[in-house]
């Protein structure tokens, strides 16, 4: 995931979470707020797989 993608992702649910405020709707607020912690981990979890995968060809060039 680009830096571009991952700040418009979570720029879109922040969005979702203050119009969820906005209109007075809990739901859409929470709904933001899982959203955006679903694209942080989804985040993490694609930088930590490139990591391991930079890891292992480093092991296999040895």
């Amino acid at each position: 995931m680009n830096t571009l993608t991952y700040w418009f992702l979570l720029a879109l649910c922040v969005a979702a979470e203050g119009w969820g405020i906005v209109i007075d709707n809990q739901d859409v607020t929470l709904v933001g707020a899982i959203a955006g912690f679903g694209v942080i981990a989804v985040a993490r979890l694609l930088h930590r797989a490139d990591q391991y995968e930079e890891f292992t060809k480093a092991g296999e060039e040895q």
